[in-house]
């Protein structure tokens, strides 16, 4: 199984970081094809350009992630969650990667996924504690525009949407660490093993 894992945060020490790398060792070790696409050091330009909406078609990196994901069997995403949502670098990396023809298509009135087939586990880190953004509904907000919305509507079935809150920098070892065995748990719960 061929597994991309899309990641963002503009520090590389960062915790969110951290999760994909050992998302990713995870997966290897079941036996997984990983490629973790790190979109600050791969110096992805977020920048959605007008030519690209005209009709001139993608650019040459778009390009390049495309056939990525298109050979992938799992696309995974693991970033923190900034004003209840994605960082602008990975909104943008959606706005140019996940575009119409490639991730979707309209069949007269209705949208549908040209992505379907691939798994998806979504990571998110928060500093807000889960339970007062279930309060608040912000919780229902993030899963129904990111989970639903953006993943769901370009096709990816999202297995599971695990989320690490209360990181903040005095992050006990102890509990990193039980993130840590939390993360790996569900890669080979969802993933499973390859013989």
């Amino acid at each position: 199984m061929k597994h991309v894992i899309i990641a963002a945060h503009p520090n590389p020490n960062s915790f969110t970081l951290s999760l994909a790398r050992i998302l990713a060792e995870s997966l290897g070790a079941n036996g997984q094809e990983t490629n973790l696409r790190d979109l600050y050091a791969i110096r992805f330009n977020p920048v959605l350009a007008a030519a690209e909406i005209a009709g001139a078609g993608p650019a040459r990196d778009v390009q390049e992630e495309q056939a990525i994901i298109a050979e992938a069997d799992a696309v995974s995403f693991v970033y923190p969650l900034w004003w209840g949502s994605m960082p602008a670098m990975l909104k943008g990396y959606i706005d140019r990667v996940f575009s119409y023809g490639f991730a979707y298509k309209h069949e007269g009135a209705q949208m549908r996924g040209l992505l379907e087939g691939k798994k998806s586990l979504v990571v998110t880190l928060s500093a807000a504690p889960r339970a007062a953004m279930e309060k608040t509904g912000d919780w229902r907000a993030i899963h129904t525009l990111q989970d639903s919305h953006i993943f769901g509507t370009c096709g990816l079935d999202v297995v599971h949407h695990a989320h690490f809150d209360e990181i903040l920098p005095d992050l006990t070892e102890a509990k990193v660490q039980a993130h840590f065995a939390e993360l790996r748990a569900l890669a080979e719960r969802h993933f499973g093993r390859v013989a």
